[in-house]
């Protein structure tokens, strides 16, 4: 079974959707290649939404336009590069942002405040890697397609202890009650997989 197949296994079928065939040819216009299969697959089955309430992924013709979004991402993180190169910790943004040869190619963001990239380092998209840019403050690169990383993220969100979140300091005044609300409202603990649309 794929990690496409296993992902979808975990989030649930998706609400009937119709997408247009040429969907993705302004997006793949605009970073100039095909994007992987997978991740157009997803979005096309998805659309705009967010998985297990803390990753946020981009239709084309969703309420927030990939190539819209991308384009004002990858201006803002060739900015930061090129500031963290002027402060002298040109070691935080390793890669060029597209539209530079070669440059990171934005898809989505998580709750957490970080950044997820293609990095096209092969003719062919289902090879690229996912980068994460973490906080702004160093990055992390995922050797694997969309959906593995995907797939990586929502069962690591699964897995989390029930107390996750919170420190030895905060437990000493929480009643059971208040840490009960905590994992019900989902601001601590494991975050069960699954897909909201917007």
């Amino acid at each position: 079974m794929s990690s496409l197949d296993q992902l979808r296994a975990l989030l649930g079928e998706p609400a009937p959707r119709q997408p247009g065939a040429d969907d993705w040819a302004e997006v793949e216009r605009y970073a100039g290649s095909a994007l992987p299969g997978d991740f157009k697959a997803f979005l096309d089955a998805y659309g705009t939404g967010v998985i297990s309430g803390e990753l946020v992924v981009f239709h084309p013709r969703g309420s927030a336009p990939l190539p819209d979004r991308m384009a004002r991402t990858h201006q803002e993180f060739a900015q930061r590069r090129d500031r963290a190169a002027e402060s002298g910790v040109p070691e935080h943004y390793p890669y060029a942002f597209h539209p530079a040869p070669g440059g990171l190619i934005s898809w989505g963001y998580d709750h957490s405040g970080d950044e997820h990239f293609f990095l096209p380092c092969d003719a062919d998209p289902d090879r690229w890697k996912v980068v994460t840019m973490v906080h702004e403050v160093g990055c992390q690169t995922f050797d694997g397609s969309f959906s593995a990383f995907v797939l990586s993220f929502v069962e690591r969100l699964a897995s989390l202890d029930r107390l996750h979140g919170l420190g030895p300091q905060d437990l000493e005044f929480l009643e059971p009650e208040d840490l009960a609300e905590l994992v019900a409202d989902g601001e601590i603990g494991p975050t069960p997989p699954g897909f909201e649309p917007c």
